[in-house]
């Protein structure tokens, strides 16, 4: 009888491992070492031993110094979020002058076997786990495994009557990076530039001068583009000529123009009596109630960036920044923000041609590693962030919002002792300077998973835990486990009654 039993619980077994193996997909087991620096990995998976089982990725991902001339193992795990991995073993990939490598994979344990060859050499160095230890933790996770099945398989019949029933809209995890599609159409805002009077240099940019002038008899803004940036003006141009791109949130775009000698081309904007939120800052201390103007105006501009709106038959794409820092955000005169600098920006179109959503960068395609360095969040810095995901691309505007927000409560003198607030500072720069590096970045950033330093004291005040956890959740370093810029603009709408300190 008992050994009737025993059958039974094995058939079962082997019923339940076959079936889920068809409908719900196996969880990925990696290899896995980590270090306290990069002690983060261990929320990514089920840790058993010398092996892992990703929770939230199908990639294993492994990181080796180059010390003395080899390779040794820095980080061995799941990866933290889904990325993309093709390769089915474990191909290096150098980085920084060759002081370490990396490789993403697909399979199970790939990451424990890294095939590298040094520019000088021929040979291939190969590193590997213990097979014993990596058998013996795989016949442990697999009876775990068995303990999940029902409910895997319960999950997947779910998802797939869930499916049947609804049509499936447009989502943002279906952005590709594609040429502007042919069914998208854009207004053209075409200004003489002999009827705008250039008066005085107010910024200088990488790509553009910026001048103070006069348009039509107002006071306005006017970004000179070199001929040889024609790329950069057109890409800020098309975000700017979008339509339903009024907004309070962001700059007042007035028209566009070429010379006619053809040497550059001019973006007219409203003219930001304040500057650029990072130039008001280094200038300016501000009350509770000014700072949460400023920080809440900022958060109103990126929700109104990132929304898809449709209005009496006219559609305005969701639209990532990809730039943002406090050099591209302007301040007026009554204390509100306003976005600007889109040259980096990625639009996301939707061809009904096609059926599927498309995102447009018309200079960026295929670059990841665009902007501010030091406003670049981890998955960027890193350098393997899937650029076909576009939630990626606006979550890392969000982990660049953070940082403003910070900047802005930095220079609160309510928020201080004494009401003295401290001068201001860029993010990073009393921990790795006025010049950081991406080597710096990378690792202070996403291997030690630091950010800026909130004062202690901030428990202490009465709106101080609601701003620590607003900035821990939108800089966090999971791209998915953001707020929305919405998020953030309903969580600072809740502060307004908190009472000035």
């Amino acid at each position: 009888m008992i050994l009737q039993q025993w059958w039974l619980i094995l058939a079962v077994e082997c019923i339940f491992i076959c079936i889920s193996g068809q409908s719900f997909p196996q969880k990925r087991q990696c290899a896995f070492q980590v270090t306290p620096q990069n002690n983060k990995y261990t929320t990514a998976g089920i840790v058993n031993g010398p092996v892992q089982l990703c929770e939230n990725t199908q990639c294993c991902v492994g990181y080796f110094l180059i010390i003395d001339g080899q390779p040794e193992v820095d980080l061995l795990a799941c990866d933290m979020a889904e990325k993309s991995c093709p390769d089915a073993t474990c191909k290096a990939q150098t980085r920084y002058n060759s002081r370490l490598i990396k490789c993403v994979c697909n399979t199970d344990l790939c990451n424990s076997n890294i095939t590298w060859t040094p520019e000088s050499q021929e040979l291939r160095a190969t590193y590997s786990y213990s097979v014993e230890s990596m058998k013996a933790a795989v016949i442990i996770l697999t009876g775990t495994l068995l303990v999940l099945c029902f409910l895997l398989i319960v999950a997947a019949k779910w998802r797939t009557i869930t499916k049947e029933k609804k049509e499936n809209p447009p989502s943002l995890d279906d952005y590709s990076v594609s040429r502007l599609c042919s069914c998208q159409t854009t207004k053209t805002s075409e200004i003489d530039i002999a009827d705008i009077e250039l008066q005085q240099i107010v910024g200088l940019g990488h790509f553009a001068t910026v001048w103070q002038g006069k348009y039509q008899g107002s006071m306005v803004a006017v970004k000179v583009f070199p001929a040889r940036w024609k790329q950069i003006f057109t890409a800020e141009k098309e975000v700017y000529e979008l339509p339903l791109m009024k907004h309070a949130g962001i700059v007042n775009f007035l028209g566009s123009g070429r010379k006619p000698d053809g040497d550059s081309w001019h973006i007219v904007l409203q003219f930001a009596e304040c500057g650029s939120l990072h130039y008001y800052l280094c200038n300016h201390t501000t009350n509770w109630m000014f700072s949460l103007k400023l920080c809440q105006s900022l958060s109103q501009g990126i929700s109104y960036l990132h929304s898809d709106l449709h209005r009496h038959d006219v559609h305005k794409p969701p639209v990532a920044h990809r730039d943002f820092s406090s050099s591209n955000v302007l301040v007026r005169a009554d204390g509100t923000c306003a976005l600007c600098d889109f040259g980096c920006s990625t639009i996301l179109r939707f061809c009904s041609g096609q059926g599927r959503w498309q995102s447009h960068a018309t200079n960026m395609e295929g670059h990841a590693q665009l902007g501010t360095l030091r406003y670049m969040p981890p998955e960027i810095l890193e350098g393997s962030v899937n650029l076909r995901n576009s939630w990626c691309l606006m979550q890392g505007d969000i982990y660049a919002l953070a940082l403003l927000l910070w900047e802005i409560w930095m220079r609160c003198s309510d928020l201080f002792e004494g009401d003295i607030a401290p001068q201001h500072l860029l993010p990073y720069e009393s921990e790795l300077g006025a010049n950081v590096t991406l080597e710096s970045l990378v690792n202070y950033v996403f291997h030690m998973d630091k950010r800026p330093s909130i004062p202690k004291h901030w428990e202490l005040l009465p709106q101080g835990s609601v701003l620590q956890e607003l900035l821990t959740d939108c800089w966090d370093c999971d791209p998915d486990a953001r707020l929305t810029a919405q998020c953030v603009v309903d969580r600072l709408m809740s502060l307004q009654s908190c009472c000035s300190t």
